[in-house]
């Protein structure tokens, strides 16, 4: 007889935690921070950005990429809107670069079972308005020397149809003045090195400190600084805000439609895409409660993790109501801030909707403040797309501990089948996982954002619904047991 997957929820206690906003790195960005100005600390707040709703971004597709193996943890994602091509091939190449450099050290390079250091990589909007479009990538890479974190903003002008360093804010006959602004305000900070004027002595230099910048959104420039860009390694991090009168005279063409789109934001982005790809939203809707026995009949728990998706999940959602197949979708917030549609259609076809985090990092590695906000903002993201807050949750990796279950009042699930989709891409080879060892009562893992795993779904239901099995919810299993 199995330990099921779902056992340990029935002895969670703790209380929820609740936190108005969160600092960068492996809690995920927030748009609620005050800037500070140079000081050094243990990581960088984002800029007060005003809220950007991914969900208006015709065509957005985020673009992730995740494991479930401890030994080999990853979680990536950025955003892939529609005439900002370049920019997203930037987007592309640095997370790829990324990710093969952490595969091959600790994945390839490891030792089997043992836990292995984190990469999580993480997109934030600054700005999407106009002929617009800012974002911020949030890295930390565990296996690195020091903290691991950095931070670079990708920029893209529309007019020009261009992507555009963050430098490219400013006008090139002022980067010397607004080079010197900047050292007058590091300068005499603690930690900061005595070679301060290396690391903007030539273009490239420059280029390579400066690639963290964005408008408050009263129109001022902050400019943040990873771990040893100016600084000894130690000091931390530092943070140089120059307000609105100070920075406005210096800024580029693009720039000064940066700052009026962060200041101002309107509700239409147009990049100047020449085909923004329609996302159908399947429109099933469940005719009831699911009145399924599962002590009398062979039960079977789908779960879906990382999503949602466009357009695998729209994919996957007709496939299940083909079938009157129920499921259980385990979501990222910064993916059900992007395709709430989604996540409405799920709830309305019958499923369950459970939490995975804001951004996917090993929660256990995190304090009990930013395990909360991770749980807690996914929570309100699922909350505003479907009028129904979560119960479950699914922890990254199935890290959990006392701590964890401490923060939340959620319920964890883990697995019995791990179908290892995220490794293996290949729908047959899923398919036959699942098939192979499903059991009645069996919770089972797959993933919405593989093509490769929604393919798989049909043969799966097919097969094991002539085998007798009802698909149900985590929740209805649960409760019938």
């Amino acid at each position: 007889m199995r330990t099921h997957a779902f056992f340990p929820s029935l002895l969670l206690l703790g209380a929820l935690s609740l936190t108005a906003a969160c600092s960068a790195g492996p809690d995920g960005p927030s748009v609620t921070a005050s800037a500070d100005d140079g000081r050094p600390g243990s990581a960088p707040t984002p800029s007060p950005v005003r809220g950007v709703d991914p969900s208006k971004i015709k065509g957005l597709e985020i673009v992730g990429d995740s494991s479930e193996h401890s030994s080999c943890p990853f979680a990536t994602s950025y955003p892939a809107v529609p005439g900002a091509e370049a920019m997203t091939a930037a987007m592309k190449k640095d997370v790829q670069r990324s990710l093969d450099r952490f595969r091959s050290v600790v994945c390839e390079g490891g030792a089997g079972d043992t836990e292995g250091p984190e990469l999580n990589i993480s997109h934030q909007f600054l700005v999407a308005s106009g002929d617009v479009l800012g974002v911020r990538l949030t890295t930390q890479d565990g296996s690195v020397v020091g903290s691991g974190l950095s931070n670079r903003t990708y920029w893209y002008d529309g007019e020009a149809g261009a992507r555009r360093t963050a430098l490219g804010l400013i006008a090139g006959e002022s980067q010397h003045r607004f080079v010197a602004a900047l050292k007058d305000r590091l300068k005499g900070r603690e930690g900061v090195d005595a070679a301060l004027d290396g690391a903007f002595s030539d273009p490239a230099s420059r280029s390579a400190v400066l690639d963290d910048m964005a408008f408050t959104a009263d129109g001022g420039l902050r400019v943040a600084f990873d771990r040893g860009d100016v600084g000894a390694p130690a000091a931390g991090t530092y943070v140089v805000t120059l307000p609105r009168e100070t920075i406005s005279p210096w800024l580029s063409a693009f720039g000064r439609r940066v700052q009026e789109q962060t200041r101002t934001p309107g509700r239409s982005l147009d990049l100047g895409a020449t085909h923004t790809p329609a996302q159908a939203v399947p429109t099933h809707t469940a005719s009831g409660d699911d009145d399924t026995d599962c002590r009398k009949a062979k039960c079977i728990a789908l779960t879906f993790d990382d999503g949602p998706a466009a357009p695998e999940t729209a994919t996957l959602l007709t496939y299940l109501a083909r079938y009157k197949a129920r499921a259980t979708f385990f979501t990222t917030g910064q993916n059900v801030a992007a395709h709430p549609d989604l996540v409405r259609a799920a709830a309305r076809a019958g499923n369950e909707i459970g939490n995975h985090s804001w951004n996917h990092p090993d929660l256990t590695k995190l304090s009990p403040q930013q395990v909360a906000s991770q749980l807690s903002r996914t929570s309100a993201a699922v909350k505003a797309a479907t009028g129904k807050a979560p119960t479950l949750f699914r922890p990254p990796y199935g890290a959990i501990d006392p701590r964890v279950r401490a923060a939340t009042r959620l319920s964890p699930v883990l697995w019995d089948v791990d179908t290892e989709d995220w490794k293996y891409r290949d729908a047959a080879k899923v398919a036959r996982t699942v098939i192979s060892k499903a059991e009645r009562n069996d919770v089972v893992l797959m993933h919405d954002i593989h093509p490769t795993s929604v393919a798989a779904v049909p043969q799966i239901l097919r097969t094991l619904t002539a085998r007798g099995f009802h698909f149900v919810t985590v929740s209805h299993l649960r409760a019938s047991l």
